[in-house]
């Protein structure tokens, strides 16, 4: 499996690359595995500030659905709108096209409680 270092983590199995202000979110390659194929990709929060750790959007997969939760408290400003009609990128690139929103970060001081690819290692046993 992949896990990107440049990249923080959460045990929710959420990815985040921070760009200044601003940051992609996506889905682990774990977590996509573990979901299966995945069918449909729901955020409703554009536009909408998300604190930390609160659901942003769900994921569906064929036989499950599966919560998004923020890794950082900020705006939601993009979703990514390749997954409308392939949503599939987020298992087949979970860490490039299939990236899941781009956030403005509210308190950058959160990105302490992040993981690093190594402690996201450990956590799902890898």
């Amino acid at each position: 499996m992949n896990f990107p270092a440049e990249l923080k983590y959460t045990k929710d199995h959420e990815w985040i690359k921070i760009e200044g202000d601003t940051a992609i979110v996506g889905i682990t390659e774990f977590a996509q595995g573990e979901l299966g194929d995945i069918v449909y990709v729901d955020v409703s929060s554009v536009g909408k500030e998300v604190a930390r750790e609160e659901v942003f959007g769900t994921v569906e997969a064929v036989k499950t659905v599966s919560d998004l939760f923020m890794p950082l408290t900020g705006t939601v400003t993009t979703l990514n709108p390749a997954l409308d009609s392939q949503p599939e990128l987020v298992n087949s690139d979970p860490y490039g096209e299939g990236w899941m929103v781009k956030i403005t970060i509210k308190d950058a001081s959160e990105v302490d409680g992040l993981l690093s690819a190594d402690a996201y290692k450990t956590l799902i046993g890898a």
